[in-house]
Formats: structure tokens, C-alpha cells, sequence
């Protein structure tokens, strides 16, 4: 039974990694990977994917949908939330101020955090929801493609 669950939670894992690399996120699997692309001039979003079904269901549609607006970021990261860990903490200490959040989006600008959307900002509420908020940071911080 053990090893069924194993094989049903890597699948899970697989799944929303594809979902949300398919969508043009680059995947940060190390802290060395992590302080390069956070650094880069411009405007990095920073998707902190999860395995959580309700939240995770609405962040990652969101993550792919709200990219299509006539402003975004330069740099589109995700880390991975419970399986790249040690990334995962690297990308979190960018996020001064706020508690680690699973999912969570952060919009960087210059390697500083400007916004952040955390998981109660996701958990319960419609994906639309999400990809208006996080549009319209977009417009504010990002430039026209």
C-alpha cells in the first residue's frame, strides 16, 4: 500500500511539474539557481508551486493564464514547494516580510521583492481572481511586451 501511495504521489509531483513548465516556467532545482535567476535585471515572477489540490489547482491554472496579458514579467522561475527544498528556502528568503506559503507567487524587480500573492490569497478563491491580481501587478511593475 506504501509503495502504491509513493508511486500515486510522484505521478501528482510529475504532473504539476509539467503543468506548470508546459506553461514556460523555468524549473530552479538548486539555491546556485535560484540566486542567479532571482538577480537578473528586470521583472522575475516566481511561482512556489505545490502538491496542495485545492490551492495548487488554482495557482497553476492561474500561473499559466495570467502570462498572457500585454504586460509581463521578464523571467518566469517556479521551485517546487516540498521536493526542492533546499531551492525552495533560497527563494523564500528573497520574500522578506512574509511567512513561507505554498503555493505563492512573488514578483521581483531587480532581485527585490515588490508584490507577493500568498496561499490564502489562492486557497478559495477563483483562478480568474488570481490572474486579475496578479495582471495587475503586472501593469504596474512590468513593461509592454
Amino acid at each position: 500500500m506504501n509503495m502504491d501511495f509513493n508511486l500515486f504521489m510522484n505521478d501528482i509531483v510529475r504532473q504539476a511539474r509539467q503543468e506548470i513548465s508546459a506553461a514556460g516556467y523555468t524549473e530552479l532545482k538548486t539555491p546556485e539557481e535560484v540566486e542567479s535567476a532571482l538577480n537578473e535585471k528586470g521583472t522575475t515572477l516566481v511561482m512556489v508551486n505545490s502538491v496542495c489540490g485545492c490551492a495548487g489547482g488554482i495557482a497553476r491554472p492561474a500561473a499559466a493564464h495570467s502570462i498572457h496579458f500585454d504586460k509581463r514579467p521578464d523571467h518566469l522561475v517556479t521551485v517546487f514547494a516540498g521536493q526542492d527544498k533546499e531551492a525552495t528556502e533560497k527563494a523564500r528568503s528573497f520574500f522578506t516580510g512574509y511567512p513561507p506559503s505554498s503555493p505563492s507567487f512573488a514578483l521581483l524587480k531587480d532581485g527585490k521583492l515588490v508584490k507577493m500573492v500568498e496561499r490564502h490569497e489562492i486557497e478559495g478563491h477563483e483562478p480568474m481572481s488570481v490572474v486579475n491580481k496578479l495582471q495587475s501587478y503586472f501593469d504596474e511593475y512590468c513593461e509592454e511586451l
